[in-house]
């Protein structure tokens, strides 16, 4: 198969298996949407979901989120994982967003990388799930996948972005990213993975992979 065949392929299967894709992160509105994302790192959609009604509850905007002390964030989060950072970030990114921005979401890979806590893939998530904007999120299952697939060399996920960005056509980055994620979390994932239930990787995976 030629590449172009292999990556028509890899979105003619995915539209079948996952013709709806949710946002896997609970929210409401670009806000609660960016402090779910950054509470994602490093742990997983399950159990950010669990603790993101606990906190917007108390703060789903920046002016109510500012009233808490970072102490109280920090305490509400502790079960994702890097509290101590992500509350700092919760905190002054709100601050920021008030000050600056009139408590809105900017809608700019710019400003918004320039929040703190705020990386790339963050910005990129928000840009395309709160605002339609076409980006390609890389997380672990994407950076995994493309490697698989013999679509990158997987060297960095600066490196399977730029080469997805380039295989995909732009239209299909928001869908598509979120199709990986959920085939990647079902069917190819990094432990426990059953190769003959890993359709696309079982047809282009790359050599060393399918020995």
């Amino acid at each position: 198969m030629t590449k172009q065949e292999r990556v028509d392929f890899v979105i003619h299967t995915l539209e079948k298996l996952y013709p709806e894709v949710p946002i896997p992160l609970k929210h409401k509105d670009p806000y609660t949407l960016l402090i779910a994302v950054l509470l994602s790192a490093q742990s997983t959609d399950a159990r950010v979901n669990t603790i993101t009604p606990l906190l917007f509850k108390k703060a789903d905007n920046p002016y109510d989120m500012v009233k808490l002390s970072v102490e109280e964030i920090k305490e509400i989060i502790r079960p994702v994982g890097l509290s101590p950072m992500k509350s700092k970030g919760i905190y002054g990114l709100s601050k920021i967003l008030i000050e600056k921005h009139n408590g809105k979401v900017p809608q700019s890979f710019e400003y918004l990388e320039e929040l703190p806590a705020v990386g790339h893939k963050t910005a990129s998530v928000v840009m395309s799930q709160a605002f339609g904007v076409p980006a390609f999120p890389v997380d672990t299952h994407i950076h995994r996948l493309m490697y698989r697939w013999n679509l990158t060399n997987g060297k960095n996920v600066v490196q399977t972005e730029k080469d997805a960005k380039r295989l995909f056509p732009k239209n299909l980055w928001n869908k598509l990213h979120l199709q990986i994620i959920y085939y990647g979390r079902e069917y190819s994932p990094a432990r426990g993975w059953n190769l003959e239930k890993d359709v696309i990787t079982k047809k282009i995976g790359r050599k060393s992979i399918l020995k």
